[in-house]
């Protein structure tokens, strides 16, 4: 017998292969990267994530030193957010994002909120606040918790974190957000979720962020007289992350720079968490006051040069650019004339100072590539000419590593507007100025806590016995 009758061919094997796997047909030329006959990469099976909200409406508040936003909206089931009623209007009574005028503050969100409820056509009587007043800070701790090689269960969850909330315990600070990073299982480590895990010790490492206790008050203070019940702080640098990052630049490392009036404030993204968060007493109002004095003019004239001709980065052909300027303290109006690059030449050096102060707490934070890949800007300092190429001149530089003072990696430089969000005026639609807002809405209207922030809502035990109770109850 001819072995060539018995054996398939090697085409047959091929060809049987092909039908058995449901393989493209062997007619068909495969390929990847431009070369032909190359194994083709299997089809992603990871479909987009479609965020879940929760139902109804919900209303959130951004405290500016610049100006003070109110939101109201709710989520879509395409994953979109629509923005049913907004208002906002120039803050009052708030200086480097802490409340220091209670009556100016309050008659400043009282109007703000008036508008967005008319718009709207729906009261509110309780909002989503951002955190940017008391000197918000950022810790790390890890926490080892004995499980005893029993099934790790939800109540062993809130006890590591509880544990984290007591070693961040620090009086005359309040503990905010309680962020798990990441968690180990005995020897396993990069466990986003342990429930259901059986090991002996837990440990977790933990973001928590916390600010002055007084402060708040004086926030929850405002807040009542308004009318209003605070339903949820939310650190400011979050929001703006939650609202400019796509799920991608969270997981590989992205730092969002919030250029705000009175304070810039960055948050550090990396493996899909909030890693860490600073912020800098320096913002655009700095900006303002400085050509106030510089060129002896009003602030209001001063925050009109700056928006409409001021530049972070002027090339060299605008000396010939000339400007009017309405001086100060004079009961005739006089007017003085300066080059549009003399007002750059006051500008400048702010700027660079913020930049540069960005970049020390970047390299500062000890977080490796996470800090050193893309940064995004927002904020309305973002908005200024010239903002991005002097950005990627002090931040995009080569930082300076640990490894025998080696050279590392650059950063790339991009600006930030609200993703994913319908129904803000359509001038303002784009505008990074929204950012911290747009976030907020995110996070009150998501029905799970985005950066698995950990709530604790319970009211705290009275008298001595309870407390005790409670103690033990968590502790043990």
């Amino acid at each position: 017998m001819n072995d060539a009758a018995r054996s398939p061919s090697p085409s047959d094997l091929s060809e049987r292969l092909q039908r058995k796997r449901g393989a493209a047909p062997a007619s068909l030329s495969l390929h990847v990267g431009g070369a032909e006959g190359a194994v083709p990469l299997p089809p992603s099976e990871k479909k987009r994530h479609v965020p879940q909200w929760r139902s109804g409406y919900t209303a959130v508040l951004d405290i500016g030193s610049s100006k003070i936003t109110c939101l109201i909206g709710k989520g879509e089931p395409n994953g979109t957010l629509r923005v049913t009623g907004y208002g906002w209007r120039k803050s009052a009574g708030v200086r480097n994002g802490a409340i220091t005028e209670l009556r100016e503050a309050e008659a400043a969100i009282r109007a703000t909120v008036a508008q967005a409820e008319t718009m709207a056509e729906r009261p509110i009587d309780k909002v989503v606040v951002n955190l940017s007043c008391g000197h918000p800070a950022s810790r790390l701790f890890n926490v080892h918790w004995p499980i005893g090689g029993r099934v790790v269960s939800e109540a062993d969850i809130r006890r590591v974190v509880t544990e984290g909330r007591v070693q961040a315990a620090v009086q005359g600070r309040e503990v905010i957000h309680t962020l798990p990073i990441d968690f180990t299982v005995d020897d396993t480590e990069g466990v986003s979720d342990p429930r259901g895990h059986l090991c002996e010790t837990l440990r977790a490492r933990l973001h928590i962020i916390d600010a002055a206790t007084t402060a708040l008050l004086n926030l929850e203070t405002v807040l009542a007289r308004t009318e209003l019940k605070m339903e949820a702080l939310v650190s400011s640098p979050l929001a703006s992350g939650l609202s400019v990052l796509d799920a991608d630049e969270r997981d590989l490392g992205t730092t969002v720079v919030d250029m705000g009036g009175g304070t810039t404030s960055l948050a550090v993204f990396g493996e899909g968490q909030l890693l860490h968060t600073a912020q800098i007493g320096v913002g655009g109002l700095h900006v303002t006051r400085d050509i106030a004095r510089g060129l002896s003019t009003s602030l209001d004239n001063a925050e009109r040069l700056k928006t409409v001709y001021g530049s972070a980065d002027l090339a060299t052909d605008v000396e010939d650019d000339v400007l009017t300027v309405e001086l100060l303290g004079n009961d005739v109006p006089q007017f003085e004339q300066i080059s549009r690059a003399q007002l750059g030449r006051i500008i400048r050096p702010r700027m660079e100072e913020t930049l540069e102060l960005v970049r020390e707490k970047l390299d500062g934070a000890g977080l490796g590539m996470a800090a050193g890949g893309r940064i995004v800007l927002t904020g309305g300092g973002s908005l200024l000419d010239g903002i991005r190429p002097l950005a990627e001149r002090i931040l995009g530089a080569p930082t300076t590593v640990g490894r025998a003072g080696g050279t590392g990696f650059t950063r790339s430089v991009r600006m930030g507007r609200p993703k994913h969000i319908v129904g803000l005026p359509e001038n303002t639609a784009a505008a990074a100025g929204f950012a911290t807002v747009a976030g907020l809405l995110f996070w009150a209207a998501s029905a799970e806590r985005p950066c698995g922030d950990v709530e604790f809502r319970e009211a705290a035990p009275s008298g001595f016995l309870r407390k005790l109770v409670a103690f033990l109850r968590e502790r043990v």
